[in-house]
């Protein structure tokens, strides 16, 4: 079944009420300078400015417009995640409202998707108009992401990005998972992820959101999702290998300090008794650590067979839907 509009545009937004209208006025023209059929969804993670009564008076005027409003903050995961649950378009493209981000690079954008047939092109910000205080961690952020993901990105954390519908269809995001959807979506078959160069452009209303420490979440979000994407379906893999490993070390070294006692009471040489040896100890940390990453493998392979319920996300109010 074909898609009913070429393009959705999904926005998360937090307290942004001055710059909606002029983004969204933006995205109408070039919008229909180039003929799209498109809809705008606008996710409000629990704004405390007017940003809901804003989207109520732009989706009056503007049919293509939709809104979400949230309960309370979750997040810029959650607001796409549910985003993309209502995305009609055959590409699906995401942007932050804050005016740092150039509408004029959506056709671009559509058309390596359709024409090039990537599966996901991320947006590079390779001129930067941030402090030191933000650029210098966003590489460091960037420079691990790729060495553990082997996904040839300059920045991950880029808000501007274009998606085939079938890839936001098929992938959850979660937590602070945002920042690696390219990582999700190639760990779910969809492997061919472009670049492209895009404008950054200042901001021009209100203040950033996010502090220094979304770079410590991000690092701990980049090993959680490594992990559950690796072992998802089989922990006992890590976990029974990892206590395996370990068991069999402190076996090893309890056989070795039993095998020494008795070979040297045959030779009638005084030694030790193998519980007066520290190395015993140890060796008997190891054979419990063993066991007990045993057990965690085998009850996580049993969770892992229930599944996993899906994040429920209270939603306020809605708008065109």
């Amino acid at each position: 079944m074909q898609n009913s509009v070429d393009i959705s545009v999904v926005i998360p937004l937090l307290n942004e009420a001055e710059s909606l209208p002029e983004l969204t006025q933006w995205i109408n023209r070039v919008m229909v300078s180039h003929g799209f059929l498109y809809e705008v969804i606008l996710i409000d993670d629990g704004s405390t400015d007017t940003s809901w009564k804003v989207i109520q008076e732009l989706s009056l005027q503007d049919p293509h417009l939709k809104g979400i409003r949230f309960n309370r903050n979750y997040g810029k995961s959650a607001a796409l995640n549910v985003g993309f649950r209502e995305t009609q378009g055959r590409v699906v493209i995401t942007m932050d409202a804050d005016l740092q981000d150039s509408p004029d690079e959506i056709p671009d954008l559509y058309r390596m998707i359709v024409e090039q047939e990537y599966d996901l092109v991320s947006g590079w910000k390779k001129k930067r108009y941030d402090p030191l205080s933000k650029t210098l961690p966003t590489k460091l952020f960037n420079a691990a992401t790729r060495k553990i993901s082997k996904i040839k990105l300059h920045d991950f954390n880029c808000g501007l990005k274009a998606y085939d519908a079938r890839v936001v269809k098929s992938i959850e995001v979660y937590g602070e998972m945002h920042r690696y959807i390219p990582v999700i979506a190639k760990w779910n078959g969809f492997g061919k992820i472009g670049e492209k160069v895009v404008q950054h452009r200042e901001r021009k209303y209100g203040t950033t959101k996010f502090g220094l420490e979304r770079f410590v979440y991000g690092f701990l979000d980049l090993m959680s999702i490594t992990f559950v994407s690796r072992f998802r379906k089989r922990p006992m893999h890590f976990f029974g290998s990892l206590g395996t490993i370990s068991f069999l070390i402190g076996f090893l070294i309890t056989s070795w300090l039993v095998i020494e006692k008795v070979y040297y009471s045959f030779q009638n040489q005084v030694v030790r008794n193998v519980v007066d040896q520290p190395l015993f100890f140890l060796a008997l940390v190891a054979v419990i650590v063993g066991v007990q990453l045993f057990l965690v493998g085998f009850l996580a392979e049993m969770v892992s067979l229930s599944g996993r319920r899906k994040d429920e996300y209270l939603i306020r109010d809605n708008i065109g839907f």
